[in-house]
């Protein structure tokens, strides 16, 4: 079997165990499986980190964690984000329009947003002071069941891809491309296995809220999750379970998209860092605060930017996987049909209803989530 020559990385040519000195013994040459870089056995190896697979699980384990963690830490802004999004807000911000003489069809995107700012504050108060602060965690144990499985696989795939497109497709080094294709693999190996977790949550808040919002005159639907999964299996068969799947596929490119940009940010932080170093000046306050929050600052921006610019899908998959209406026939049937009828039913402003609450929660999640992340394969000497 022939020999697979080294890979010897741009820049290193002039070194003497390059590819084609004859002097050299390849087999004393150890080359990184993560970075494609080429040095001799006896000398320094930092980029060396063992085999592809040898500790893949702890990318399991820090999605995990991390996911547990921002899920806990931000769960306040969930419920609100729950309530700011019923039936009962909605009407509040169509009364609100209607009440605006010179401007009847729609908010503008400015007020709608310190509207929706204003309302969060309140409702926050209003909740911690009628029910008491165990009532800002509603919810938190059957979001909990979502958030870590999903968080898990969604890290562990990016990270174990991400290492491994590069090291079989593009010798060894991370581009663009290798971001991207990573984020869709690991968005669409998410959504797959946890909608179904997703699809019970979903009908059981909306179910709750049904209730809740008639005094108790209507009963609940749907007694526990199980109840709820045999009855959509009952009613609406295997495929029940996996109702709102194109919005979520579509969400691939939120997750992808800020993978993408969170790799961009870190590279530039990264760079900073190192062209600091290199240039011996005396470090000022400023330097010291980049370097301890450019990862949070990254994934907070990256979170920001992919939210905003594809937010619309998450009303959609919310709104697809509700319960049928009273006649048992579903109001939203597939992903066009639904942006269709909020658009025409609320206009542009139902595309992003309750989005400042959800950029309140998910931009320091996903801060405090990817920081949490970076710390734990550091922690391990896991390859990131």
């Amino acid at each position: 079997m022939a020999q697979r020559q080294p890979n010897i990385v741009p820049g290193q040519e002039d070194r003497p165990f390059q590819h084609n000195s004859a002097s050299v013994d390849r087999s004393a040459l150890i080359q990184s499986r993560e970075t494609g870089i080429v040095t001799p056995e006896e000398s320094p190896r930092p980029q060396a980190k063992g085999l592809p697979f040898a500790k893949s699980w702890v990318h399991l384990m820090a999605g995990g964690i991390a996911g547990m963690t921002a899920a806990t830490v931000t769960a306040p802004l969930d419920v609100l984000k729950t309530r700011l999004q019923s039936d009962i807000y909605q009407a509040q911000l169509r009364a609100a329009r209607a009440a605006n003489a010179h401007n009847a069809v729609y908010m503008n995107p400015a007020r709608a947003a310190v509207h929706h700012l204003s309302e969060t504050l309140q409702i926050l108060n209003a909740v911690y002071r009628t029910e008491g602060w165990r009532a800002l965690f509603k919810g938190l144990g059957p979001n909990l069941v979502g958030v870590v499985p999903a968080r898990s696989i969604n890290f562990f795939v990016y990270g174990n891809g991400k290492r491994l497109i590069s090291e079989h497709w593009n010798r060894g080094e991370e581009a663009p491309w290798v971001f991207m294709t990573a984020g869709i693999a690991a968005g669409v190996a998410t959504s797959t296995a946890t909608n179904p977790i997703w699809m019970v949550k979903t009908r059981l808040q909306l179910d709750k809220n049904v209730s809740e919002r008639s005094g108790g005159a209507m009963q609940r639907r749907y007694r526990n999750s199980l109840d709820c999964v045999r009855q959509i299996l009952r009613d609406e068969g295997m495929r029940g379970l996996y109702k709102g799947m194109s919005a979520s596929y579509l969400g691939v490119a939120e997750s992808t998209m800020q993978w993408v940009l969170y790799e961009h940010f870190k590279a530039y932080f990264v760079g900073r860092e190192t062209r600091l170093v290199a240039s011996g000046k005396e470090r000022t306050w400023w330097d010291n605060t980049v370097s301890w929050t450019g990862n949070f600052g990254s994934a907070g921006g990256a979170k920001l930017i992919a939210a905003v610019l594809a937010y619309p899908h998450e009303v959609a998959r919310t709104r697809l996987r509700q319960a049928p209406m009273a006649d048992g026939k579903p109001k939203y049937t597939g992903l066009w049909q639904c942006f269709r009828v909020v658009w025409v039913e609320e206009g542009l402003m139902g595309l992003y209803g309750g989005l400042t609450p959800h950029l309140l929660r998910t931009v320091p999640s996903a801060a405090l989530m990817f920081t949490m992340y970076e710390g734990i394969l550091r922690l391990f000497g896991a390859p990131k």
